[in-house]
C-alpha cells in the first residue's frame, strides 16, 4: 500500500501541495486529475524522491519514503514514467530499455523482461536498433513505458502518458496501462484526459491548487456534476 498523508511541498515560497492525503492499495488503478499547475507532477516527483517535502508522510507498505533518494525508491519498485518521456535520444531503443534495468535485481530479469516488452510492443522489437529520436511520438511513449517495465515495478506512475500523441496512439497507451493493471500492477495515472482516465480507474482524486477537492470511485466521479462542468464541458 502506498500512503500519502498531509503532504506539503513548496517551491521557494510557493506552496505547491497543501496537505495532500491519498491511499493507493495494491492492485488498484488510481487516477489523479486536475488542471495545469494543480500540483499533480509535484506529487509524483515527491513520491519518487525528486523533490523534498516540507511536512507530511509518504509510506510504502509502512516503510517511510521521505528522505530517501530516487535510487532507493526505485529499489522498492516505485517507478515513474515522466511527462515528455525523457528518453536518451541518441541511444537506440534497446539501449534505452537496458538502462531501465540498471538496478541489480532488475538486471537478473533483464532477458525475460526484454522479451515481455517486445511481446507487448512488437514495433519496438522491429526498431530496437534505431535511435530513439527517429521514432514517432507514440513509439517514443512505448519506449518510455517499456523502459519502466524493465525496472520490475510494483507501482507504476504515469505522468500525462497521452500528452502530444495522436488519438490512436493515446488509445493504445491507455490500453497498455489497463493491461498492466489487469496483470496485477498497481498504477497511478496523472492525466488531463479526464474521461479516458476515469473510465480506466478504480478510484480517483481531483486536485486543485495543491489540495484534494474531490475523491471517490471513478465511476461515481464520472457522473458528478462538478466534474462534468469543470473538466468535461457539460
Amino acid at each position: 500500500m502506498l500512503r500519502i498523508e498531509n503532504l506539503v511541498v513548496s517551491y521557494r515560497k510557493l506552496r505547491a501541495l497543501q496537505g495532500i492525503s491519498m491511499t493507493i492499495t495494491d492492485g488498484q488503478l488510481v487516477a489523479l486529475i486536475g488542471s495545469n499547475g494543480a500540483g499533480k507532477t509535484t506529487l509524483l516527483n515527491a513520491i519518487s524522491g525528486l523533490v523534498p517535502a516540507d511536512d507530511g508522510d509518504i509510506t510504502w507498505n509502512n516503510i517511510p519514503l521521505l528522505g530517501s533518494g530516487p535510487d532507493e525508491i526505485c529499489r522498492y519498485g516505485i517507478i515513474q514514467v515522466p511527462e515528455g518521456r525523457k528518453l536518451f535520444s541518441q541511444m537506440t531503443v534497446e539501449e534505452n530499455l537496458e538502462i531501465g534495468a540498471y538496478l541489480r535485481d532488475a538486471r537478473v530479469n533483464l532477458k525475460d523482461n526484454k522479451e515481455r516488452v517486445f511481446k507487448m510492443f512488437p514495433h519496438l522489437k522491429e526498431r530496437r536498433r534505431q535511435r530513439a529520436e527517429s521514432l514517432s511520438g507514440g513509439e517514443q511513449q512505448m519506449v518510455a513505458v517499456a523502459r519502466a517495465i524493465m525496472a520490475d515495478p510494483k507501482v507504476l506512475m504515469f505522468d500525462e502518458p497521452s500528452l502530444g500523441l495522436s488519438p490512436i496512439a493515446a488509445a493504445d497507451i491507455f490500453d497498455v496501462i489497463k493491461d498492466l493493471n489487469k496483470q496485477g500492477l498497481t498504477v497511478l495515472v496523472v492525466s488531463q484526459e479526464v474521461m479516458e482516465t476515469l473510465t480506466l480507474a478504480d478510484y480517483a482524486y481531483v486536485i486543485e491548487n495543491g489540495i484534494v477537492v474531490l475523491n471517490g470511485p471513478a465511476k461515481q466521479l464520472m457522473d458528478d456534476p462538478r466534474i462534468k462542468e469543470s473538466y468535461l464541458g457539460f
